[in-house]
Order: C-alpha cells, then structure tokens, then sequence
C-alpha cells in the first residue's frame, strides 16, 4: 500500500524548486517521487512532449538505461543465493565458446573489473577513443539505425575481439559488456531466457507490473517523449526517438519502468528483502576506485549525509534516477526527458540536478557519478 501523495508547493517547497531548476537547465520534462519519513511527495515540471505544454505523466513509463544493471545483478546474485552459481566462478566454465579470459569471475562482471573492452566504446586516459558497434557512434547514423536489432552474442563477440583494457581484476572500467555476459550467463545456468528470470526472481516477487524488458520498439503508456539533436548538412535537426529498438544496449540498459516501481524495487533490495543479508553485503561494499559494488554504487550524501545506493541511467533522451538509504526507508526516484546528443550536451546539467536533489533529500552534497 502506498503512502498517501502530496504534491503541494506548502508541503516540499525545496522538491518543487528543484525540478523547476532542473526544466530551466535544459530538460524538457522532470517528474520526481520522494518517500522518506514525512511521506511521498510526487511532482512534475516541464512538459512530456516538446508540442504540448502537458506536464510528464506522474508515474509514466521511461527508458531506465543503466539502472538496468541493478536489476541485472540482483537476478544474478539470486541465482547465486539458489546455488545455481558461484560468485568468484570463471564465468568461462559457463560460457566456454567465447574464448573469455579464465581468469574472469562472475564477481568480476558485476563490479567492472574484467578488463573487458565496452562495446559502446572505450575512452581512454589519453583522451582518445575507440568506438564500438555502428549505432553508438552517435549522430544520424544512430537515428537512422535505431531500428536493427542487435544480439547479445553480437554485441560480446564484437568487445572481445577488441584488446582488453586490464587483466582481470586488477583495476575497474565501466564496460556494457559485462552486463551482456551476465544476461548470457544467467540464460546458461538456468536453460530459460533472461526476461523470464527477471520475472521470477524480481519483478513477479515484487509486484513490479510496469516494469517490463522490452522486446519491440514500443514502450508502454502513458509517457513523455524522447528526443535526439545531430546535424545534418550544416543543419540541426531534433527528431522523437521515443521508439527504438533498446537490442543495442541489451541488459547494459535496455529496461522501461516507473518512479513508483523504481522506489518499490530499490527500497526492497536496500531493505534486504531480495537478498539474504551476506550477499546484500557483497552487493554494497564498493571498489575503492569508483564507489561501485555489485550493480550499485555506493556513496556518501556529503561528509554528514547518509549513505546511499544508487544507479542512474541515460538512453537517448530518457532517464531514470534511483537512489535508497541502506534498509530502504528513504528513496528518491526520478523520470527525466530531454534532447540528446552526441556531444552528451546535458550532461552537466544532468549532474549539477542529481547532486541537487540527493542533497535535498539525503543531506550533504553526494556526487553524481552514478549516471550511465
């Protein structure tokens, strides 16, 4: 049962300031939804599409990108609580026909330190970079490509014949591909598909009925649009890419959910009531080089805020906030929309409103780096 909503200015003045900012900073629509010991406050600003002045529906349905790897590892550390799998297992010993690095774990894959090359592309400390599959070196061609559908296998295979960018286990890089291994691992161990996985082990569980992996281009109503900016012959052109085929990005942040699934879902996993308490641990104890844990990273809101777990997620013009305190009492989860780019052009915004909000709602000034 939900706690009852307010949305009045009188009730979170500082929540309303807040996403209004963040509609002056750039986005087209923001809808956010607090719960935390004074209740659930829910608000929109902005507009869900650029041609009508509509706010975004209040708990529409968005493109999560990233987040879905907080799902993804929950699945996998399921699996790992049934004894289906063994968290510092090879994971070649289960997937023997990609010729992975034996030295890889299952453990590895979840915490971004595999060494695996990113199959959306790698930057590199020099500042170059080394692009990946056709659709995600951005611009018309990812607009006009955004239909294809791409296997998992594709997208592996592709990483993999690209030089590691450190043996395993010795430092930590954001990598899609781990997230792409871990969908082929669980469908491996369990003979069944990943979707269904998802479904019984988190989203039947929780009841999570808005939460879906998408298999078409469709993504379900009601919800804002999405919207993408390149230039073609001198010319900027903005096109809606509401609909798209996520198969690009596989379980790297292919998902569709709601602020309200988003709260239920973090702020059961955070309250242990997904996994028993040893793995919820594993989960929850970060790498020293970024914060990242097992599909989550873990920061402090401000040198006397609260911890917080927490994954954000961008896909092309949609993304997804999700933030809880350990045992899930107080959660932030937020819906946004806007116009992307290939210059990632709100990503400053982006990150300026998410340390806004956590301080708001957490205390201190957390940092922001979770968006992916």
């Amino acid at each position: 049962m939900h706690t009852a909503v307010t949305r009045t200015d009188r009730d979170r003045p500082e929540l309303r300031a807040a996403i209004e900012e963040m509609v002056e900073s750039g986005f087209t629509g923001v809808t956010l939804r607090v719960n935390d010991e004074r209740g659930e406050w829910v608000g929109s600003a902005g507009v869900g599409r650029r041609d009508s002045p509509a706010k975004p529906p209040e708990n529409g349905h968005v493109r999560i990108g990233s987040n879905t790897k907080t799902f993804t590892a929950t699945v996998v550390l399921r699996l790992v609580a049934e004894g289906a799998v063994g968290l510092d297992t090879p994971v070649a010993d289960h997937l023997p026909g990609f010729g992975l690095d034996p030295g890889i774990t299952v453990r590895m894959l979840l915490q971004h330190t595999s060494g695996v090359f990113n199959f959306t592309g790698e930057y590199y400390e020099d500042g170059t970079f080394a692009p990946g599959i056709p659709a995600t070196t951005a611009g018309r061609e990812w607009v006009d490509n955004r239909f294809r559908t791409y296997r998992p296998e594709e997208l592996v295979r592709l990483a993999l014949s690209k030089p590691a960018r450190f043996a395993p286990g010795t430092d930590w890089n954001y990598s899609n591909t781990n997230y792409v291994l871990a969908r082929l691992l669980v469908e491996k161990v369990t003979g069944r598909p990943f979707a269904e996985e998802m479904r019984r082990l988190v989203l039947g569980p929780l009841g999570l009925s808005d939460t879906l992996l998408p298999e078409t281009a469709e993504i379900p109503e009601p919800h804002a649009r999405a919207y993408y900016r390149y230039e073609d012959g001198g010319r900027q052109t903005t096109v809606d890419v509401t609909r798209q085929n996520p198969s690009w990005i596989s379980t790297g942040g292919d998902m569709i959910s709601t602020t309200r699934d988003l709260h239920t879902f973090i702020s059961a996993l955070a309250g242990g009531r997904l996994l028993p308490a040893p793995l919820l641990a594993e989960m929850c104890r970060p790498h020293p080089k970024a914060g990242y844990g097992l599909g989550v990273f873990v920061q402090q809101a401000g040198d006397d805020g609260a911890t917080v777990i927490t994954h954000n997620g961008g896909m092309a013009g949609h993304a997804a906030l999700m933030y809880g305190t350990p045992g899930g009492g107080r959660t932030l989860t937020a819906a946004l929309n806007y116009v992307d780019d290939a210059g990632l052009s709100m990503a400053a915004a982006f990150q300026k409103a998410t340390q806004r909000l956590v301080t708001e709602v957490f205390g201190g000034g957390a940092s922001a780096s979770a968006a992916g």
